[in-house]
């Protein structure tokens, strides 16, 4: 229970910061091509996590062994997977369709998750939980039923497949998890090898020079993005070694709820009834979802 608690509360964490990030990034409306913007950020903090590894390892000789514990394929395919493909599609993506859309089919990713954590990785989904996941998805189109109105557009499909690429990443980084290997480890190889990818993707389409074109507001922007980014993916990592990841996956939906507070608080945006109607229904919703204990079917 102990493990339960701690991994619920760092997942919670994340579903706080990544709502707040939400509303800080509409202070900085700074023009950055995102797949470099994405691929230094990522560069970076996977650096810092192989730091950490390497750190712990050294600090408990029996630590060191870990490294070794899982394939490196599996780690390198959840850097390409997670860390960049997935990057590279929903970027692309959201320059066919709106942000609105985008970031709503983003959301439906604790849905994949369910089914592929429930497959994979033998995690037991209680009727309880599927009826919390589906209160919890209706409160998440009520929240944002304006901008998922209109018909599909490719980008939306694009966005899509993004968001079931990130379900597999997430779904091989708990494998990996479950078979001993250090969140820390798993961390650094989703951030270091995605921006290896994103970085030749780049140098293919000839963008290297954006590297030596960035002015002090867009470094701020990139600083300040990529701190938020650093503690995102240390507690969301860190509270998946303890927690199911469907479980996990959909505590996030919290986000949008803390979002729209914020975005009233700060920026004196509107909220509308049927967006409170949506945040109660969530919120309910997750009360369900963080009382279930995290269980594998036998």
């Amino acid at each position: 229970m102990r493990d339960e608690t701690r991994g619920t509360l760092l997942i919670l964490i994340t579903a706080f910061i990544s709502g707040i990030a939400i509303v800080i990034n509409k202070f900085f409306v700074v023009k950055i091509d995102p797949l470099f913007f994405t691929a230094i950020r990522a560069l970076f903090i996977g650096l810092i996590f192989l730091a950490i590894s390497l750190f712990i390892a050294r600090s408990k000789p029996g630590k060191v062994k870990k490294f070794k514990k899982v394939s490196w394929k599996y780690l390198i395919s959840i850097g390409i997977i997670g860390g960049s493909l997935a990057f590279w599609l929903f970027f692309t993506g959201l320059k066919l369709t709106t942000a609105g859309r985008a970031a709503f089919i983003h959301k439906t990713l604790p849905v994949f998750v369910l089914i592929l954590a429930f497959v994979f990785l033998k995690e037991k989904i209680t009727k309880k939980q599927l009826g919390a996941i589906g209160i919890m998805i209706l409160g998440l189109i009520l929240i944002e039923l304006t901008k998922v109105q209109s018909a599909i557009r490719i980008g939306d499909l694009l966005v899509l497949g993004a968001t079931f690429l990130w379900a597999i990443e997430n779904t091989l980084s708990k494998k990996v998890m479950l078979e001993k290997e250090s969140n820390w480890v798993v961390t650094f190889s989703r951030m270091f090898f995605g921006s290896l990818v994103l970085f030749s993707i780049i140098f293919i389409s000839g963008k290297t020079s954006l590297l030596f074109s960035l002015n002090l507001q867009q470094i701020l922007y990139i600083a300040i993005s990529g701190t938020f980014l650093l503690f995102y993916v240390l507690t969301w990592y860190w509270g998946l070694r303890y927690i199911n990841l469907s479980k996990a996956s959909t505590i996030l939906l919290i986000a949008p709820v803390i979002s729209l507070v914020l975005g009233f608080i700060w920026l004196n945006e509107q909220i509308f009834i049927l967006q409170l109607i949506g945040s109660a229904l969530i919120l309910v919703g997750a009360y369900i979802v963080i009382k279930t204990k995290s269980e594998r079917r036998i």
